[in-house]
């Protein structure tokens, strides 16, 4: 066996002692309660990326309209299998997702916010994005090693967050 690894009959004994702990083994290196409340953060985060797509694809009008409320459709999308992950994961790690409507936006990273213009909506989502591009990049590094589960997790989400930023950019610079 190797010589960092814990001897197989030990890892046996602390399975069986601690079976209430699901997932959550000693090897773990994190605070899991100050995770799961960093999950459920960027569970309200998500939430509030969902509805504001949403809105911004039922409201977006005018002559390049339809290209990008489909790509806010498309986010909207997107962003809720964010959510739908977040929460699976605070479940694993033995928490509750706080999904409260009354607490929701205070909660989350990004604003909500509705714009009248298509541009402006544009830019309220890369802002959204930038937000959450930003926080998720320190969120990853202050995760490091210490639950990698939960790292990776970001590091996919945070992939497409970066992707939605660069749509956005891209829609802007075709519409300035």
């Amino acid at each position: 066996m190797a010589d960092f690894l814990t001897d197989v009959q030990t890892l046996r004994e602390r399975a069986r002692a601690e079976i209430d702990k699901g997932p959550v083994t000693p090897a773990y290196g994190a605070d899991v309660g100050r995770v799961i409340t960093v999950l459920n953060e960027a569970l309200a985060t998500e939430i509030v990326c969902v509805l504001r797509y949403k809105q911004h694809h039922y409201a977006a009008t005018g002559l390049n309209a339809e290209p990008v409320a489909e790509e806010f459709a498309e986010h909207a999308a997107e962003e809720q299998d964010h959510a739908d992950r977040l929460a699976e994961r605070i479940s694993q790690l033995g928490g509750t997702p706080d999904m409260n409507p009354e607490t929701l936006v205070g909660r989350a990273h990004s604003q909500y916010t509705t714009a009248d213009h298509l541009i402006e909506m544009i830019k309220e989502n890369l802002v959204a994005e930038r937000v959450t591009i930003a926080s998720y990049t320190e969120i990853v590094k202050w995760l490091g090693d210490s639950d990698v589960t939960t790292r990776r997790l970001f590091e996919d989400i945070l992939a497409v967050e970066e992707e939605h930023a660069d749509d956005m950019i891209n829609f802007l610079r075709q519409m300035t």
